[in-house]
């Protein structure tokens, strides 16, 4: 036990160890309350004072929600050296958060955000005191929950940081040798002597390279053997990086290295992140400190991404999900062009749905009040014009690879390397079943819509014929007048010739009708039937594949106690051997059931719904075409009516002695340009306006006999 005036702490209760200084956990004598207490050992007082003393002096000038907070600067009772008693987070640090097997890809996109957020507030604050860290990385990174449930970040472990405006420089060495700068990297590793001095910018770096391990599960560069083993390899990728690049990689012993503008296809952002994230951090590895970018830039940079909204748009055809940020104010033109730039379908294609129904938005439509949107209840893109069925990309699981040999070390890296390739496996196996649902749900919708524009289209046909058949009784009784009301009776043979002409061309247009009526019929290409193909929720396969991952996980935490024991008795080694046995099998049996169960009927699934898209389409255009064809026709239907309306006009207005007419018709049903002189009310009546079609209506009344 050790201790201070106010606070005391074992020496077993160690939460972090370091060059200079170790962090025990400890408590406030008088309340109970858990801190961070770092001591410093005997290394850190070799260093000349005022570096002994900058990390007291700039701690206690931060005090931020993103910075682990200092509370006291006490002396240890015994030695009488300085301790700092500090914010205690029991959550780790984003280092821990990375080395969960469920993260081994890199983290989810919420939890990014928020580590993005978070750090990029903390740094904010420190640029504010013109305070450059030097070693920024995910061990110094804290993690603590929030009240309301979520992560909280805080930037820790200012032993290495100084006060720095903006235009000083400095040419001491710190950091982390993965994430320093390339001309820090090239003095403090490879030990080369240059007269270079580093600005405030090699923070940008450590920061770089730290979202790039946070969004991937991987260092952005790394050498055959990795960084530690191969350091010439890696200062070469870190100095030759070409700008725009975000990682570089070297395979094979003396191999090429193979640079990368995009994140891994492992990645668990979406491709919307991903767009505005990659230029951040290619424009922040710049080895080059001219090129790179300053903080005021990246901060500016960093605010736009963390300030936008979240649209969720599903491309039916192209079976892709996609996350759209938005600023609250962009409008819905912007909103579809960004739509078209993700999906490389023009606006003018561009069809949504939202919930089954179509989503017409105003181009001035702010994206504030668009419909709120989720993973499982997207807004739904069509394409008036055919496209490429895309689907979920993903790589095909390696099968595990295992030595038979007992070894502790080589065992717990096998076991934490199958949980994070099982866990990738689990959450894309939820990916690919999430997809094949919104298809299922779109396809519905589409058939509903179709079904819609079908009835539609039927009644604007029934209104062509009806009018047709009310202007053709019309003119036959204009015809039975005496010759003196028969002035225009050319005029009248003419109307009769086009209600002929167009009647006959509704002819070919019924038969694509009928057609078109089949195909919605069971058996035909608009059904469904085909969607029960794939994986569903019932089959539970991403639950079959949480229950091995979670066997894998336990047998990973026990290798990782096995592995610090160094050395286990006889019946704990067997033990270990047959888990380890039990780890190649459960590894083995997941992959299985996600590349023959999930991988093969998702592609099968795809592969059903592109060739039924392709039919759909060639439906829609018939639709669409014959819609198209109706409107020409109405249009025509509609001419004859004026010049209909103006013949009747011109008769006498006394035609009481042909009132015995045996006719009748429904008003309210007729084209749209009859119906604009009047409001339809229910039943068969209607409420004539003022206007100069009251005596013609009320005459064709009187004439047709309708009430």
């Amino acid at each position: 036990m050790q201790s201070t005036a106010n606070y005391l702490w074992l020496i077993s209760d160690l939460l972090g160890q370091g060059a200079t200084a170790n962090v025990y956990r400890g408590r406030h004598k008088k309340t109970g309350d858990l801190y961070a207490v770092k001591v410093f050992n005997n290394l850190s007082f070799l260093r000349p004072l005022d570096v002994q003393m900058r990390e007291f002096e700039v701690l206690k000038k931060l005090n931020h929600k993103n910075i682990v907070k200092l509370f006291a600067v006490e002396e240890e009772s015994n030695t009488r050296h300085k301790v700092l008693v500090m914010e205690y987070c029991p959550c780790g640090s984003l280092y821990t958060v990375l080395e969960e097997s469920s993260n081994a890809y890199g983290l989810p996109e919420d939890e990014f955000l928020i580590v993005l957020q978070d750090v990029v507030a903390g740094m904010n604050h420190l640029r504010e005191y013109g305070i450059v860290h030097r070693d920024i990385k995910p061990g110094n990174i804290m993690r603590v929950i929030g009240e309301d449930g979520r992560s909280v970040y805080k930037l820790t472990d200012f032993g290495a940081a100084r006060e720095l405006d903006d235009d000083e420089q400095f040419v001491s060495l710190y950091g982390t040798e993965e994430y320093l700068h390339p001309d820090m990297y090239e003095r403090a590793v490879l030990r080369k002597e240059h007269q270079k001095k580093y600005g405030a910018t090699v923070d940008l770096w450590s920061i770089g390279v730290t979202f790039f391990h946070a969004a991937t599960g991987s260092l952005p560069f790394r050498p055959f053997e990795g960084p530690r083993r191969n350091k010439e390899v890696m200062y070469k990728i870190i100095t030759e990086k070409p700008s725009g690049t975000v990682s570089g990689q070297q395979k094979f012993e003396n191999g090429k290295i193979e640079w990368s503008t995009e994140m891994p296809v492992s990645c668990n952002l979406s491709k919307g992140l991903q767009s505005l994230l990659t230029p951040v951090l290619a424009n922040i590895l710049e080895a080059d400190q001219e090129k790179c970018w300053g903080f005021d830039q990246f901060f500016a940079e960093t605010s736009d991404i963390l300030h936008r909204t979240v649209v969720l748009v599903f491309s039916l055809q192209q079976a892709t999900l996609h996350y759209i940020y938005i600023h609250q104010y962009n409008t819905a033109t912007l909103f579809q062009e960004l739509l078209s730039r993700r999906c490389s379908i023009p606006v003018h294609n561009q069809e949504l749905l939202y919930e089954g129904r179509r989503l017409q938005l105003e181009p001035n439509r702010q994206a504030q009040t668009f419909p709120r949107t989720s993973r499982d209840n997207p807004i739904m893109l069509l394409s008036r014009e055919s496209v490429a069925t895309v689907g979920l990309i993903f790589e095909d699981p390696s099968p595990p690879k295992v030595q038979p040999r007992y070894d502790l070390d080589l065992d717990a890296s096998y076991a934490k390397t199958f949980a994070g390739d099982v866990g990738h496996l689990w959450k894309t196996s939820d990916s690919l079943l999430v997809c094949q649902e919104l298809v299922r749900k779109g396809v519905r919708g589409l058939i509903e819509l179709m079904k819609e524009d079908y009835s539609e289209m039927v009644h604007k046909k029934s209104e062509v014929i009806h009018v047709c058949h009310y202007c053709a009784q019309i003119l036959e009784r204009t015809e039975q007048l005496p010759i003196c009301c028969r002035q225009k009776y050319d005029e009248i043979s003419d109307m009769r010739k086009k209600i002929v002409l167009i009647s006959n061309s509704l002819v070919p247009m019924e038969q694509t009708v009928q057609d078109i009526k089949s195909k919605f019929l069971s058996g035909g290409v608009l059904t469904d039937s085909w969607t029960q193909a794939g994986t569903h929720p019932e089959d539970r396969n991403v639950e079959r594949i949480k229950v091995l991952l979670d066997s894998i996980t336990a047998i990973y935490h026990q290798f990782k106690k096995d592995k610090a024991e160094r050395r286990l008795p006889y019946n704990e080694e067997q033990i270990h051997k047959f888990d380890k046995q039990k780890l190649v099998f459960h590894a083995t049996k997941a992959r299985s059931l996600f590349t023959e169960e999930c991988a093969m009927k998702y592609r099968l699934f795809i592969s059903k719904s592109e060739e039924w898209m392709r039919k759909v389409h060639h439906v829609r255009k018939q639709l669409i075409g014959l819609t198209s064809q109706f409107n020409s026709v109405e249009k025509e239907v509609s001419m004859v009516m004026e010049r209909v309306i103006k013949i009747n006009s011109s008769l006498p207005s006394n035609l009481s002695q042909y009132d015995n007419v045996d006719s009748t018709l429904e008003v309210h049903n007729t084209l749209p340009a009859l119906r604009s002189g009047y409001s339809a009310v229910p039943e068969n009546h209607i409420t004539l306006p003022k206007g100069k079609k009251i005596k013609f209506l009320a005459l064709t009344a009187q004439y047709l006999g309708v009430g």
